[in-house]
Protein backbone atom coordinates (compact mmCIF):
# COMPACT_ATOMS: atom_id res chain seq x y z
CA UNK A 1 0.00 0.00 0.00
CA UNK A 2 1.12 3.82 -0.75
CA UNK A 3 2.25 5.55 2.30
CA UNK A 4 1.90 9.43 3.44
CA UNK A 5 1.14 11.13 6.61
CA UNK A 6 -2.35 11.97 5.85
CA UNK A 7 -2.65 8.01 5.00
CA UNK A 8 -0.59 7.04 7.83
CA UNK A 9 -3.56 9.45 10.63
CA UNK A 10 -5.99 7.57 8.44
CA UNK A 11 -4.80 4.07 9.21
CA UNK A 12 -3.68 4.25 12.53
CA UNK A 13 -7.41 5.78 14.05
CA UNK A 14 -8.60 3.62 17.04
CA UNK A 15 -10.85 4.27 19.62
CA UNK A 16 -9.08 5.83 22.60
CA UNK A 17 -10.37 4.97 26.05
CA UNK A 18 -8.12 6.64 28.36
CA UNK A 19 -6.79 9.93 28.09
CA UNK A 20 -4.19 12.50 29.36
CA UNK A 21 -4.94 15.49 31.61
CA UNK A 22 -3.87 17.81 29.28
CA UNK A 23 -6.31 20.13 27.38
CA UNK A 24 -5.66 21.16 23.72
CA UNK A 25 -5.71 25.04 23.57
CA UNK A 26 -8.46 27.22 21.49
CA UNK A 27 -6.55 27.11 18.15
CA UNK A 28 -6.40 23.41 18.00
CA UNK A 29 -10.10 22.96 19.29
CA UNK A 30 -10.63 25.71 16.22
CA UNK A 31 -8.30 24.24 13.65
CA UNK A 32 -10.15 20.31 14.45
CA UNK A 33 -13.79 22.10 14.30
CA UNK A 34 -12.51 24.04 11.06
CA UNK A 35 -11.44 20.32 9.39
CA UNK A 36 -14.96 19.38 9.91
CA UNK A 37 -16.40 22.11 8.31
CA UNK A 38 -14.50 21.45 5.57
CA UNK A 39 -16.08 18.16 5.02
CA UNK A 40 -18.13 17.55 2.11
CA UNK A 41 -21.97 18.14 2.02
CA UNK A 42 -25.55 18.10 0.84
CA UNK A 43 -26.63 21.85 2.30
CA UNK A 44 -24.39 22.24 5.09
CA UNK A 45 -27.02 20.27 7.29
CA UNK A 46 -25.18 19.66 10.74
CA UNK A 47 -24.16 21.71 13.76
CA UNK A 48 -21.21 20.76 15.81
CA UNK A 49 -21.88 20.90 19.82
CA UNK A 50 -19.28 20.92 22.57
CA UNK A 51 -19.91 20.31 26.16
CA UNK A 52 -17.06 22.56 28.15
CA UNK A 53 -18.36 22.05 31.80
CA UNK A 54 -19.20 18.75 32.26
CA UNK A 55 -17.05 15.80 32.82
CA UNK A 56 -16.33 13.86 29.87
CA UNK A 57 -16.50 9.93 29.44
CA UNK A 58 -12.95 8.27 29.55
CA UNK A 59 -11.68 11.35 31.27
CA UNK A 60 -11.20 13.41 27.58
CA UNK A 61 -10.68 17.11 27.46
CA UNK A 62 -13.00 17.78 24.60
CA UNK A 63 -16.35 16.06 24.19
CA UNK A 64 -18.54 17.06 20.76
CA UNK A 65 -21.84 16.03 19.24
CA UNK A 66 -22.52 16.30 15.67
CA UNK A 67 -26.26 16.84 14.93
CA UNK A 68 -28.87 17.16 12.07
CA UNK A 69 -29.25 20.25 11.90
CA UNK A 70 -32.50 21.77 9.07
CA UNK A 71 -32.98 24.71 11.56
CA UNK A 72 -30.26 26.63 10.47
CA UNK A 73 -31.30 25.66 6.72
CA UNK A 74 -34.81 26.93 7.37
CA UNK A 75 -33.97 30.61 9.05
CA UNK A 76 -31.69 31.23 5.38
CA UNK A 77 -34.58 29.99 3.18
CA UNK A 78 -37.43 31.78 4.93
CA UNK A 79 -35.07 35.10 4.82
CA UNK A 80 -35.19 34.25 0.54
CA UNK A 81 -38.51 34.12 0.65
CA UNK A 82 -38.87 30.15 0.71
CA UNK A 83 -40.59 26.77 2.06
CA UNK A 84 -38.88 23.56 3.04
CA UNK A 85 -41.45 21.38 0.59
CA UNK A 86 -38.76 18.22 0.97
CA UNK A 87 -39.36 15.18 3.03
CA UNK A 88 -38.54 14.80 6.41
CA UNK A 89 -36.94 11.46 5.53
CA UNK A 90 -34.87 13.27 2.80
CA UNK A 91 -33.71 15.53 4.79
CA UNK A 92 -32.45 13.57 7.57
CA UNK A 93 -30.82 10.90 5.38
CA UNK A 94 -29.10 14.45 3.72
CA UNK A 95 -28.15 15.69 6.92
CA UNK A 96 -26.68 12.48 8.56
CA UNK A 97 -24.18 12.46 5.51
CA UNK A 98 -23.20 16.23 6.63
CA UNK A 99 -23.08 15.34 9.74
CA UNK A 100 -20.84 12.06 9.45
CA UNK A 101 -18.39 13.67 7.30
CA UNK A 102 -17.77 16.47 9.47
CA UNK A 103 -17.04 14.45 12.46
CA UNK A 104 -14.75 11.38 10.35
CA UNK A 105 -13.02 14.87 9.30
CA UNK A 106 -12.52 16.49 12.47
CA UNK A 107 -11.65 12.99 13.77
CA UNK A 108 -8.49 12.46 11.23
CA UNK A 109 -7.70 15.82 12.16
CA UNK A 110 -7.18 15.26 15.89
CA UNK A 111 -5.16 12.28 14.74
CA UNK A 112 -2.67 14.11 12.57
CA UNK A 113 -2.31 16.85 15.48
CA UNK A 114 -1.40 13.95 18.06
CA UNK A 115 -4.62 13.25 19.66
CA UNK A 116 -7.25 10.32 19.78
CA UNK A 117 -11.06 9.77 19.98
CA UNK A 118 -14.03 7.69 20.23
CA UNK A 119 -17.47 7.60 19.15
CA UNK A 120 -19.49 7.04 21.76
CA UNK A 121 -21.90 4.43 19.50
CA UNK A 122 -25.40 3.82 19.76
CA UNK A 123 -26.24 4.59 23.17
CA UNK A 124 -25.65 8.55 22.33
CA UNK A 125 -29.15 7.92 19.79
CA UNK A 126 -31.56 6.66 22.33
CA UNK A 127 -34.39 8.66 22.73
CA UNK A 128 -33.55 9.76 26.49
CA UNK A 129 -29.93 10.38 25.35
CA UNK A 130 -31.43 13.33 22.38
CA UNK A 131 -34.27 14.72 24.41
CA UNK A 132 -31.32 15.16 27.76
CA UNK A 133 -28.51 16.95 24.67
CA UNK A 134 -31.81 19.14 23.42
CA UNK A 135 -32.39 19.90 27.28
CA UNK A 136 -28.39 20.47 27.88
CA UNK A 137 -27.86 22.70 24.61
CA UNK A 138 -32.01 24.81 24.65
CA UNK A 139 -31.91 22.89 21.01
CA UNK A 140 -34.62 24.37 18.55
CA UNK A 141 -36.96 22.11 16.98
CA UNK A 142 -35.10 20.57 13.65
CA UNK A 143 -31.75 19.53 15.57
CA UNK A 144 -31.28 16.38 15.90
CA UNK A 145 -28.00 15.52 18.07
CA UNK A 146 -26.67 12.67 16.68
CA UNK A 147 -22.93 11.23 16.50
CA UNK A 148 -21.18 12.32 19.84
CA UNK A 149 -17.68 12.22 19.98
CA UNK A 150 -14.49 12.87 22.49
CA UNK A 151 -11.09 13.15 21.85
CA UNK A 152 -7.94 14.50 23.64
CA UNK A 153 -4.07 12.94 23.89
CA UNK A 154 -4.04 9.08 24.85
CA UNK A 155 -2.82 8.21 27.69
CA UNK A 156 -2.67 3.94 26.36
CA UNK A 157 -0.84 2.14 23.37
CA UNK A 158 -2.27 -0.65 21.49
CA UNK A 159 -2.35 -1.29 17.67
CA UNK A 160 -5.47 -0.78 15.17
CA UNK A 161 -8.28 -3.17 15.54
CA UNK A 162 -8.87 -5.55 12.50
CA UNK A 163 -11.56 -4.51 9.66
CA UNK A 164 -12.71 -7.03 7.09
CA UNK A 165 -10.77 -7.95 3.80
CA UNK A 166 -10.50 -5.01 1.19
CA UNK A 167 -11.97 -7.90 -1.50
CA UNK A 168 -14.79 -8.09 1.09
CA UNK A 169 -15.54 -4.75 1.41
CA UNK A 170 -14.55 -3.86 -2.32
CA UNK A 171 -16.85 -4.80 -5.24
CA UNK A 172 -16.62 -4.32 -8.71
CA UNK A 173 -18.95 -4.46 -11.21
CA UNK A 174 -21.52 -6.27 -9.39
CA UNK A 175 -22.15 -7.49 -5.81
CA UNK A 176 -20.92 -11.22 -5.34
CA UNK A 177 -22.87 -14.22 -4.69
CA UNK A 178 -21.63 -15.08 -1.23
CA UNK A 179 -21.09 -19.00 -0.18
CA UNK A 180 -21.39 -19.11 3.75
CA UNK A 181 -17.17 -20.47 2.93
CA UNK A 182 -16.77 -16.77 1.75
CA UNK A 183 -18.78 -15.19 4.74
CA UNK A 184 -15.83 -18.01 7.05
CA UNK A 185 -13.47 -16.45 5.56
CA UNK A 186 -14.42 -12.91 5.94
CA UNK A 187 -15.17 -13.97 9.77
CA UNK A 188 -11.57 -15.34 9.95
CA UNK A 189 -9.01 -11.90 9.85
CA UNK A 190 -11.83 -9.95 12.82
CA UNK A 191 -12.45 -12.87 15.31
CA UNK A 192 -8.86 -13.77 15.37
CA UNK A 193 -7.48 -10.73 14.74
CA UNK A 194 -9.60 -9.41 18.18
CA UNK A 195 -8.69 -12.50 20.02
CA UNK A 196 -5.13 -12.07 19.72
CA UNK A 197 -5.33 -8.38 20.83
CA UNK A 198 -7.45 -9.71 24.33
CA UNK A 199 -10.13 -7.11 23.45
CA UNK A 200 -12.79 -8.16 24.80
CA UNK A 201 -10.98 -10.19 27.86
CA UNK A 202 -9.31 -7.37 28.77
CA UNK A 203 -12.57 -5.26 29.04
CA UNK A 204 -14.65 -8.02 30.48
CA UNK A 205 -16.91 -6.83 27.61
CA UNK A 206 -19.32 -9.84 27.29
CA UNK A 207 -23.46 -8.81 26.24
CA UNK A 208 -25.55 -11.23 28.03
CA UNK A 209 -28.11 -13.75 26.16
CA UNK A 210 -31.40 -13.04 26.01
CA UNK A 211 -33.84 -15.71 26.80
CA UNK A 212 -33.22 -19.11 26.48
CA UNK A 213 -30.42 -19.46 24.38
CA UNK A 214 -27.33 -21.27 26.23
CA UNK A 215 -24.48 -19.25 26.27
CA UNK A 216 -21.40 -21.46 25.03
CA UNK A 217 -18.94 -18.92 24.86
CA UNK A 218 -15.74 -17.89 26.87
CA UNK A 219 -13.40 -14.91 26.30
CA UNK A 220 -11.40 -17.75 24.74
CA UNK A 221 -13.61 -17.36 21.73
CA UNK A 222 -15.97 -14.50 22.51
CA UNK A 223 -14.92 -11.80 19.53
CA UNK A 224 -16.24 -9.75 16.95
CA UNK A 225 -18.69 -11.49 15.04
CA UNK A 226 -20.35 -12.83 17.82
CA UNK A 227 -20.15 -9.68 19.83
CA UNK A 228 -21.82 -7.74 16.94
CA UNK A 229 -24.50 -10.50 16.67
CA UNK A 230 -25.74 -10.23 20.03
CA UNK A 231 -26.21 -6.66 19.85
CA UNK A 232 -28.22 -6.39 16.43
CA UNK A 233 -29.99 -9.90 17.46
CA UNK A 234 -31.49 -8.68 20.68
CA UNK A 235 -31.35 -4.93 20.61
CA UNK A 236 -33.79 -2.36 19.56
CA UNK A 237 -36.56 -4.18 18.08
CA UNK A 238 -38.76 -1.41 17.43
CA UNK A 239 -38.23 2.06 16.23
CA UNK A 240 -41.09 3.27 18.65
CA UNK A 241 -38.40 4.88 20.95
CA UNK A 242 -36.20 6.61 17.78
CA UNK A 243 -39.71 7.83 16.30
CA UNK A 244 -40.88 9.46 19.07
CA UNK A 245 -37.13 11.26 19.38
CA UNK A 246 -37.26 12.06 15.81
CA UNK A 247 -40.50 13.95 16.29
CA UNK A 248 -40.29 15.61 19.36
CA UNK A 249 -37.17 16.86 17.18
CA UNK A 250 -39.51 18.12 14.38
CA UNK A 251 -38.60 15.67 12.09
CA UNK A 252 -41.87 13.17 11.33
CA UNK A 253 -41.27 10.71 8.73
CA UNK A 254 -44.74 10.40 7.71
CA UNK A 255 -45.40 13.84 6.88
CA UNK A 256 -45.98 14.32 3.16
Amino acid sequence: MLRNQTLDAMMNRRSVRKYKAEVPDDETVETIVRAGQQAPFASQLYSVLRYTKRKAPFGAPLWFIVCVDAHKLERFMRIRGWDIVTNDLTLLLLGMQDASYAAENMVIAAESLGMGSCFLGEGSLSGARVAKIAKDFSLPPRVLPMVELVMGYPDEEYPARPRYPTDYALFEDEYPELSDDDVRAMMRPMDEGYLAQGYYAKQKAKIPIEGDREDVFTFDDYSWTEHISRKWGQWAASPQDMLKALKERGFDLGRR
